[in-house]
């Protein structure tokens, strides 16, 4: 009996030490986000200034003045918040990176920190690309769609009515006005949305590359599936983006583009894994199938590596 509660202790010990370990990192990534959140609290204007650009173009193009309105009382203060968490996230996510890195990186061989480390660097990398992407086009289309339902009405683009009191009342009395007044919290729901949905959809060579070199997915697999993944992005597509069909084919045709080059990086990266198994003597070539005539896995192949 003493033997079996050694035994127990001995097994126990690891599980409470890593447990210990996550802990430690959760609480060092949660204060990092907290004190970045505060951060970007105290500079939430500029970055809602900065966000505002592509709408604020957008009306000076139509000779309208820029301006959003609050709806709501509550409505400016939910904004700074939304901001900061936005921000606050942004700004922490190094040092988040870098704790889950810490936690992960022990249990991993030389070789497969090797193959994930760059992962890790990627990943930020394609996201901010994948927001530049939606903020500087796909946002400024969006935009230039919505305002395009708009109707001076009695009122000039700019907002004056015009100068001879005749024209004025005959547009009054042929239409009614429709005037953009955006509510500041929708205008900055519909932006993070843009931008937080293009940089998670750049992730896609990173998770297909990541998970080729695991040996999860192939090259030829993902290629045999295309017709599949062209009506996958399509529905994607058509709920990440307003019904607007301008963003629905740029958002399609970056995703798609990206999924060409995974199933690209994909390959590359199972030429290089069969080069280094052919240097080492372990690659055993596929076996013909004498039934179907085609070719098969060898069963004696050796496993892949990260």
């Amino acid at each position: 009996m003493m033997a079996a509660k050694d035994e127990i202790n001995d097994t126990s010990a690891p599980l409470i030490e890593h447990l210990a370990e996550l802990r430690s990192r959760l609480i060092k990534s949660v204060l990092a986000f907290l004190a970045a959140m505060v951060v970007a609290f105290t500079v939430w204007n500029p970055i809602f200034n900065f966000l505002t650009q592509p709408i604020c173009d957008a009306l000076a193009d139509r000779q309208q003045d820029c301006g959003l309105v609050l709806i709501k009382v509550q409505e400016g203060f939910f904004v700074a918040i939304r901001i900061s968490v936005f921000g606050g996230f942004a700004l922490s996510f190094p040092v988040i990176a870098y704790q889950l890195w810490r936690f992960v990186a022990p249990g991993l061989y030389r070789s497969e920190k090797n193959a994930f480390l760059p992962f890790i660097v990627a990943s930020p990398i394609m996201f901010f690309i994948g927001a530049a992407f939606a903020f500087y086009i796909v946002i400024p289309f969006a935009f230039a769609f919505f305002l395009g339902f708009q109707q001076p009405g009695s009122l000039m683009p700019g907002g004056e009515a015009p100068a001879d009191p005749a024209v004025a009342a005959d547009a009054a009395a042929d239409m009614a006005g429709i005037v953009f007044q955006g509510s500041v919290e929708e205008y900055l729901a519909l932006t993070t949305k843009f931008i937080v949905a293009f940089g998670v959809c750049f992730q896609l060579p990173v998770l297909l590359t990541l998970m080729g070199k695991a040996g999860l997915v192939s090259a030829a697999g993902l290629a045999s599936v295309r017709k599949y993944a062209v009506v996958a992005i399509l529905i994607l597509a058509a709920i990440v983006t307003p019904p607007d069909v301008v963003s629905q084919l740029i958002l399609f045709a970056a995703i798609y583009s990206l999924y060409e080059v995974s199933i690209f990086l994909v390959r590359r990266s199972e030429k290089k894994r069969e080069a280094q198994l052919r240097a080492e003597g372990l690659w055993v070539e596929d076996e013909p199938d004498p039934e179907e005539g085609e070719t098969k896995p060898a069963a004696t192949k050796a496993p892949t590596k990260l």
